[in-house]
């Protein structure tokens, strides 16, 4: 990552993504500047990383996750997003779009992040030059971006997305996420091709964020994208027969290391921490961890899980708060150091400040701080930042082979898959550890915990009795360790119906920790509920909004839509 302080990309910038967003490299196009594929290959990673993760205004990142974390209720925030409000003129809506189509000066780097528009070039120079192991990476790059862009938006230029030559493709058309799909399994298979060939002039190597140029990584995250792909679409087509040989075949991520993560580091200036660090030096936090969240991991939730405390808590979640210490501002909701609010809630502490009370990210989801319950107020000097995004990790191949298998679409043992998925979930919080931790003396997870932790859930599976009821067991699993990015936690919920989310509407569902007074009971029992005043009255998102700055200015854009009627072409 210091790598990218480095390197300048000689392109000039517009706008907005698809439709005057291009990075203008054509200013003459018949005497096109050349950019260096080393300089295009890490500013596209950093641009695909920017658009899926969490929003630093600071540094200039803007992603996906800022909205959809809230949307699968693992954060809370006072935004839009908020009873399920995102608009298509929301920032970070805006942002990750741009970041995504086009190429963005970044606060505090030379360089011109995006993703779309540096690796069509990429691969463009990568093929004409015989570089074929550069144009695979692009093409996977591009594989990956587009089908998260199709699972968030539904339908999105695509065919003619950054064409910038002449006239007409300067504003595309929205191609259908249905026509678009094919279309990332043709683009998968060319990609592994590309790399099985023998060498080639140039070689990726530290300019690779993600791999360093290890192209057997390159092409098991490529056949465990093609079967990430294949789950999202077995509602609405037979995936049985190349779900099948692909598993049979291998050569799946099959271990921690393998897995598709973009690894920040923990250098200031210029910044490359993870943006969902920066809530460790803002003036003003705005990420609170959701309560249902919270209270599914805690054991607190009377449906799922309860009374099966999660042993990941202090490395998922800091306590500010000390357990019997007094709070910033009168708070809406506290279990012992644990505050927070609730989502869509209206009620009178709602907006109280709490940065220096509010329950804030962990070490494992940006690099913060391991809650050892010493409490205190975050800083900078806190956590160092370095914990990576994680995009596609072995855990999630495993949870998707247990969906798969529990669907009857493969083959197997869904039991054993969930096992092997939850140690593998434990096994990742140890890795992201070393990797973030600096000078904190951190606990390894792994061990008796983790392990009674595994076989009480894996009770739980045993004890349902359909399909149906033992997914809600995978899918929730899934969710928990997904926190640090939520693309796929919302394609989750949309296709299969789990996690359960909070439903603020709902008074069964209201968790139950108040903290006015502070209710200290028995940690090991549900708590009593208690009642969130709200004013919910829109339904689920089924896709985001179109970003205001394309619609408005690109002709060729459909009128905006409305999300909780305009589902992806998967959801069924």
């Amino acid at each position: 990552m210091k790598k990218l302080s480095r390197i300048i990309l000689v392109t000039l910038v517009m706008i907005t993504g698809c439709t005057k967003g291009f990075l203008d490299i054509n200013t003459d196009p018949n005497n096109p500047t050349k950019v260096s594929l080393k300089q295009l290959l890490p500013a596209a990673e950093q641009g695909l990383a920017f658009s899926m993760g969490f929003t630093n205004d600071a540094r200039g990142a803007r992603g996906l996750t800022e909205v959809l974390s809230v949307y699968v209720h693992q954060i809370v925030v006072r935004e839009s997003q908020d009873q399920y409000g995102a608009t298509g003129s929301q920032f970070d809506i805006n942002g990750a779009w741009s970041d995504f189509y086009s190429a963005q000066p970044v606060s505090g780097l030379p360089d011109y992040i995006g993703l779309l528009e540096n690796v069509e070039v990429l691969i463009k120079q990568a093929t004409e030059g015989g570089n074929r192991h550069y144009a695979g990476i692009g093409k996977l790059l591009k594989a990956y971006g587009m089908s998260q862009f199709v699972d968030a938006f539904a339908d999105i230029p695509f065919s003619e997305a950054n064409k910038f030559a002449t006239g007409d493709l300067r504003y595309p058309k929205f191609d259908k996420g249905a026509d678009i799909y094919p279309q990332l399994f043709k683009l998968i298979d060319d990609a592994i091709a590309d790399l099985g060939t023998g060498d080639n002039p140039l070689e990726p190597g530290g300019d690779d964020i993600f791999y360093g140029g290890n192209l057997a990584r390159w092409t098991a995250m490529a056949k465990s994208l093609k079967l990430k792909l294949y789950n999202q679409v077995r509602l609405v087509q037979d995936v049985s027969g190349p779900v099948s040989q692909l598993v049979s075949a291998g050569g799946l991520i099959s271990n921690t290391g393998q897995g598709f993560m973009l690894r920040y580091g923990s250098q200031v200036a210029p910044d490359d921490r993870n943006p969902g660090f920066s809530e460790y030096y803002a003036t003003q936090k705005s990420h609170y961890i959701s309560p249902w969240f919270y209270e599914i991991m805690k054991g607190y939730n009377p449906r799922l899980f309860t009374g099966i405390r999660d042993p990941r808590i202090p490395y998922y979640f800091f306590n500010q708060n000390t357990k019997l210490g007094g709070s910033q501002a009168p708070t809406e909701y506290r279990d012992s150091g644990f505050v927070s609010i609730y989502f869509g809630s209206t009620g009178t502490n709602r907006n109280s400040s709490q940065d220096n009370s509010m329950t804030v990210f962990g070490l494992y989801p940006v690099g913060g701080k391991y809650d050892n319950g010493s409490a205190g107020t975050v800083t900078a000097a806190s956590g160092t930042g370095a914990a990576p995004l994680r995009l596609l990790t072995y855990a999630d191949v495993l949870f998707i082979q247990a969906e798969l298998i529990n669907a009857g679409v493969i083959a197997g043992d869904a039991r054993q898959k969930l096992s092997a998925a939850i140690d593998e979930s434990f096994k990742q919080v140890d890795f992201v550890v070393n990797l973030a931790k600096g000078g904190q003396a951190v606990p390894t997870i792994v061990g008796p915990d983790a392990t009674a932790y595994r076989d009480k859930i894996l009770a739980v599976y045993d004890a349902r009795t359909t399909a149906k009821d033992k997914l809600e067991v995978i899918i929730t699993q899934k969710w928990i360790q997904s926190f640090g990015f939520s693309g796929d936690a919302y394609s989750d919920y949309r296709r299969t119906g789990f996690p359960v989310l909070f439903n603020p509407n709902d008074p069964t569902m209201a968790p139950g920790r108040q903290a006015q007074p502070p209710i200290f009971g028995n940690p090991t029992l549900p708590p009593p509920q208690a009642k969130v005043p709200v004013a919910l009255g829109r339904n689920y998102p089924l896709s985001l909004p179109w970003p205001t700055n394309e619609i408005e200015v690109n002709p060729n854009a459909p009128s905006q839509k409305l999300p909780d009627v305009t589902p992806v072409f998967w959801d069924k």
